[in-house]
């Protein structure tokens, strides 16, 4: 069987053929020796057609339309014109080997042109990769490499630039660079504190907080100059007027010792760095719950903007932690205690990043697992929401939201939660009351409107064409009678059955008479005096029935 070889390069579509491979007998290993030798290579495989691409767009197209396995109308009729064409109903005297699966089993859809993909079919493209400046003539490899360097860029380009607004690395470095912030930043105010406290030991335990600290440092500098005239600016900043009054009482008392100006200059500047840096951290936390509820509104609104980014960042896209089922996300950050656990056949972790969540710390000890399933399932929903539809609305992470607060009711109090459809069902309305742009239930039931009425006609097509039939054949009149014989036949078994035996003869002639007189009209009705002697033929068999079971 014949081969070919379709190789795609930066310049164009190439077509080799490959021939004498069965003495080689397909063996990998040879092939791979006698790749680099071009005289050798050469031998085997030659080029059979080229077809350079028109413009760098046309280049970039195709080379997009190959990354995502789909044949274009030029590759086709490329392949069309250059290939031994296939008969219908016969089996194809050659294949084309392919680097990519895909686009093989696309061709072999669209054409019939059986495609191959192997380890044998791949050392062969290695080669012609290799030498392909060689087995085109007019193509230098200088202008080879401009072609590749240029699809490359333009390639990568379009890739990164598919839509900036939903770019989730720039909610993966905000995270990163927040956890590192948090550590400098209590770092250094520790650094200022220990410094600061051989000026005035005694503030250490009147402000606790670290920012405060700083501001306050700042402000009063030398604290032998701290007189009650700064009670008023202390208080701006403190928000307390009795811990002002007693920083400056403590400051007339304290122990600490006095420092140079150049001294206190450079505790200044520092405490200065460490407010810039705490101001800074606040911006980004705003700029990051910004960008997340463009981002991931859904995640966000159901477990909060950091502890999503956490589970972005930590996924590494959310695509990634879309594709995650709920068991892999629940246990997200966790995986040295998982590994740990197997290792040692211990007990597994029940949460990871995920702890992290208020609704974790509010449950009871004996229901964290329970919460922390149950969360993580919910965040999966709201992060493929998230990645996958169109609309940025946070209905549905506030219902999912509404769903885990039930849930937590439920383990604490037994109060019964909602079920998953009807909450889906209100998420859906209130979406479509909010945008307008959701209308999947619209759609679902004009669909089946259109379905049933199809069904409709259908049957309303059927009746009538059996009512005709009827009336041509003069057997569709006969049929429901027989089927209301045989249910009157039942119930007057069922009543002989109740009835003592002296009413049986009265309900039984009765019936017999009953019976009868419905079955002249409709024999007058459908044949006509033809149909009598049978009417008479079946009243004499029923009276003789009648007899016997007297």
């Amino acid at each position: 069987m014949a081969l070919y070889l379709l190789y795609e390069s930066s310049s164009g579509y190439a077509l080799f053929n490959a021939h004498g491979l069965d003495e080689i007998g397909q063996d990998t290993e040879a092939v791979r020796s006698s790749i680099t030798d071009l005289n050798r290579f050469g031998k085997v495989v030659k080029l059979a057609a080229f077809n350079p691409f028109a413009s760098a767009l046309d280049a970039l197209n195709q080379c997009n339309a190959v990354s995502e396995g789909l044949m274009t109308e030029e590759l086709r009729s490329f392949l069309e014109l250059n290939l031994p064409k296939v008969k219908e109903g016969k089996k194809a005297k050659f294949s084309l080997g392919v680097a990519e699966p895909k686009i093989g089993s696309h061709i072999y859809e669209t054409t019939k042109i059986p495609c191959q993909s192997n380890e044998f079919v791949l050392e062969l493209l290695r080669g012609v990769r290799l030498h392909f400046d060689r087995f085109i003539k007019d193509l230098k490899p200088s202008d080879l490499e401009k072609a590749q360097l240029g699809l490359a860029h333009s390639y990568s380009r379009a890739k990164v630039k598919f839509n900036v607004n939903r770019v989730d690395n720039m909610v993966i470095q905000a995270i990163f660079l927040l956890d590192t912030l948090d550590k400098d930043i209590n770092s250094f105010s520790m650094r200022v504190r220990e410094w600061y406290s051989w000026h005035f030991p005694e503030l250490v335990k009147i402000v606790n907080d670290n920012y405060l600290y700083a501001k306050v440092t700042k402000y009063i500098e030398n604290k032998s100059e701290l007189t009650e005239d700064k009670i008023p600016g202390l208080t701006e900043i403190l928000g307390d007027e009795d811990k002002a009054k007693e920083i400056v009482e403590a400051a007339k008392a304290s122990m600490g010792q006095d420092l140079s100006p150049i001294d206190l200059i450079n505790v200044q500047q520092f405490a200065l760095r460490v407010m810039d840096l705490s101001e800074y951290r606040r911006k980004l936390y705003d700029y990051l719950v910004s960008k997340m509820n463009d981002i991931a509104p859904n995640l966000a609104s159901l477990i909060g903007e950091v502890v999503g980014a956490r589970l972005i960042s930590h996924a590494g896209s959310l695509t990634n932690l879309a594709k995650c089922p709920s068991s892999t996300l629940q246990i997200l950050g966790a995986e040295k205690a998982l590994f740990r656990a197997l290792k040692t056949r211990g007990n597994t972790p029940k949460y990871g990043l995920i702890f992290h969540s208020s609704f974790i710390g509010r449950a009871s000890a004996r229901n964290k697992g329970r919460m922390a399933r149950y969360l993580a399932n919910k965040c999966s929903i709201a992060s493929r929401i998230d990645c996958f539809s169109e609309l940025n609305t946070t209905v549905f992470g506030e219902k999912l939201r509404e769903q885990v607060e039930e849930r937590l009711d439920f383990y604490d109090k037994g109060v019964a939660p909602r079920k998953n459809l009807d909450v889906m069902k209100a998420a859906l309305e209130s979406a479509q009351n909010q945008d307008g742009e959701m209308d999947i239930d619209d759609k679902t039931a004009d669909v089946a409107s259109t379905k049933s009425k199809k069904k409709k006609s259908k049957a309303e097509v059927s009746a009538d064409e059996t009512m005709t039939n009827g009336l041509a054949n003069g057997d569709a009149s006969e049929d429901p009678k027989k089927d209301k014989k045989k249910k009157e036949k039942r119930k007057l078994a069922e009543e002989q059955a109740e009835t003592p035996e002296s009413m049986d003869e009265d309900t039984h002639v009765n019936a017999e008479v009953g019976t009868a007189k419905k079955k002249k009209k409709s024999s007058n009705a459908v044949d006509g005096e033809d149909a009598e002697p049978v009417t008479e033929g079946k009243k004499k068999k029923k009276k003789s029935k009648g007899k016997g079971e007297e």
